[in-house]
């Protein structure tokens, strides 16, 4: 990742898909200003909105040379799996389109959220964030069974025995997806993951990466 001298900030609440982010930029060495806050942001962080509108996390602020229209901060991102594929860029982390693998880890970097990410965000919305009145128990069972069928697509992709989904290296996608498992773990719904996905979710879970990550969000 090149970026102007200018450190990028990283919005972050803890254990939320920004965690991504942090853990992305904990694997690559990259210094930000990690700025931690209450979740959900829209309830406890009013000033945040001057910042990313859509008052979600993960925000990633940085220098923009360019100056992008309508803009006077500089770029803001505001997608985790985009996010981590910014900060992978120039790294090992990143898959090079030159690389056989290329497409398939683009294909996994959109999975990570639009499959395997949303159904456990509509759980934690129904066990979390809604007051106790509004929590629905149905849909947290449909959607802990929606994301199971879903996670079978990681299962199939390390049956052959690898430890890496992709490139034969640990890469961004395993962020992306790592994330979406070890979500499922607090959310009770690990059940859903095959023997292989337990496995590998253990090798990144170990890793010094994503345990700083997780150790420097309770910081802040």
């Amino acid at each position: 990742m090149t970026t102007p001298n200018a450190r990028p900030i990283l919005y972050h609440c803890p254990d939320a898909r920004s965690l991504r982010c942090l853990w992305a930029v904990e694997e690559a060495g990259i210094d930000v200003d990690l700025r931690v806050l209450k979740f959900p942001p829209r309830a406890f962080e009013p000033d945040y909105r001057a910042v990313n509108p859509l008052m979600t996390v993960p925000g990633w602020v940085e220098a923009c040379p360019e100056r992008l229209q309508g803009s006077r901060r500089g770029r803001l991102m505001t997608e985790s799996a985009a996010i981590c594929e910014r900060i992978a860029e120039g790294t090992p982390l990143e898959v090079r389109r030159d690389e056989a693998d290329y497409w398939d880890a683009r294909n996994w970097l959109h999975r990570s959220d639009a499959t395997l990410t949303f159904p456990l965000a509509i759980m934690i919305r129904y066990t979390r964030v809604e007051p106790e009145h509004r929590r629905l128990a149905q849909a947290v069972a449909d959607y802990k069974a929606f994301f199971g069928g879903r996670a079978k697509s990681i299962e199939a992709a390390l049956a052959d025995g690898r430890d890496w989904l992709v490139a034969g290296r640990f890469t961004v996608v395993d962020i992306v997806i790592g994330y979406a498992a070890f979500l499922a773990t607090t959310l009770g719904a690990d059940d859903g993951l095959g023997e292989a996905t337990r496995h590998w979710l253990a090798r990144c879970m170990a890793r010094d990466g994503f345990k700083a990550a997780r150790r420097r969000q309770t910081i802040g």
